[in-house]
């Protein structure tokens, strides 16, 4: 039986699914939406991102690819990618998440399999309401090795050490840069100078931290 376990603003539980229930709401609700799905042995969650969330989430993906660029980094931007593994009952979709050190295996890749394919290399999560799922604990089953968490005006990194997630001042992914206090202060700045304007200061202190880092080298 199924039974609905909570709905808040945005976001719906139901207990009592079936992994191939689960398998059966993916496809029929399509990838043409902008709901985000979790299932964690048989509880689901649904959320429909509000209009701040989004907001910060596009932000949040500029910054990435600002740092990709500037520290001359490739990726592959896989979105709200479905991320699941039927032999461990687990799948999220990420409200963003990039292929960084694993994109040469995934670049020409359409499908990604992960019982067979590595993991997202960063996951990033956007809260507005406490979610009933923890998608953290579905992040570390599923072994991505860093996720940001950004729940205005905070910003956390953890990063997946030994099997288990630590939480970091600074990104392993992007040169140890201490992201979590100078992406919120831009995603505040952006609401009074505008995003671009945002973007070009964000460049221009990324410049100056790695001329800093080559200087200490």
């Amino acid at each position: 039986m199924v039974t609905t376990a909570k709905t808040t603003q945005g976001r719906v539980v139901l207990k009592n699914i079936s992994w191939q229930t689960f398998e059966t709401i993916l496809a029929e609700m399509g990838e043409d939406r902008n709901t985000r799905l979790a299932y964690d042995r048989g509880t689901l969650e649904i959320m429909t991102p509000l209009m701040p969330h989004e907001h910060n989430n596009r932000l949040l993906e500029h910054l990435v690819f600002a740092l990709a660029e500037e520290l001359n980094l490739n990726l592959k931007s896989a979105g709200s990618l479905t991320c699941k593994r039927p032999d461990i009952q687990r799948g999220v979709e990420p409200d963003s998440c990039f292929y960084i050190q694993n994109e040469p295996l995934i670049r020409q890749k359409r499908n990604i399999d992960l019982t067979i394919d590595p993991p997202p290399d960063l996951a990033i999560e956007v809260d507005y309401t406490s979610a009933s799922v923890d998608r953290l604990s579905i992040y570390l089953a599923l072994g991505v090795p860093e996720v940001w968490r950004y729940d205005e005006p905070v910003m956390q990194i953890y990063q997946l050490r030994e099997g288990v997630y630590v939480l970091c001042t600074v990104s392993p992914t992007f040169a140890n840069l201490p992201l979590t206090t100078e992406i919120p202060r831009c995603l505040s700045e952006s609401l009074r100078i505008g995003e671009i304007t945002m973007i070009h200061s964000f460049r221009n202190w990324l410049r100056q931290q790695i001329k800093d880092m080559e200087n200490n080298i």
